[in-house]
């Protein structure tokens, strides 16, 4: 007769980090704006789930809680350089995002619309990040980014519109 043991708090953040890290590198690469921060910041965040594993409820979403702490490192980051704005982003024509599943019709146009969010502000970029590639609720993405949920559904409107108004513009000149 076997017996099983329940699976720990580190047993499945150890397990879950693999199969998320894409997903994690991608929100770190819309948060820092460039390849090789992104890899130092999904690093730090990797290893910092995994030091602070024992404090992951068993039975939440594994997911939300490491962007959680992803975003506070983060937000550390920044306090620590005092950047406020900018940062020197990286050209994103350098970085290939390109999604096998999709046609290269649709990967250019993915393309397009990714430099597009990627010159919203980084507050915008990470709204439409979690809310728009990855699914999370507007509660979820507030409590991601430790934000009211108005000033989520805020900061989404206001890039809608300026992604909107960017393409019309670039419709109407081509």
């Amino acid at each position: 007769m076997k017996i099983w043991k329940a699976k720990s708090s580190y047993d499945v953040v150890r397990a879950g980090i693999e199969p998320l890290f894409p997903r994690l590198w991608r929100y770190c690469l819309v948060l820092a704006g460039d390849k090789e921060r992104a890899d130092d910041l999904a690093q730090a965040a990797c290893l910092r789930a995994l030091e602070k594993a024992d404090q992951f409820e068993l039975g939440s979403h594994l997911d939300r809680w490491v962007f959680r702490l992803t975003h506070n490192l983060w937000i550390n980051e920044l306090r620590k350089q005092a950047v406020r704005v900018g940062g020197g982003l990286a050209a994103i024509e350098e970085t290939e995002l390109v999604d096998p599943k999709h046609d290269p019709e649709m990967n250019l146009l993915g393309r397009e619309v990714l430099l597009g969010v990627m010159r919203l502000p980084e507050a915008q970029r990470a709204a439409v990040l979690l809310v728009y590639v990855e699914g999370y609720t507007y509660r979820d993405a507030a409590k991601v980014l430790n934000i009211p949920v108005g000033t989520v559904m805020s900061r989404l409107a206001v890039a809608r519109g300026k992604l909107v108004e960017e393409f019309r513009d670039e419709s109407e000149v081509g």
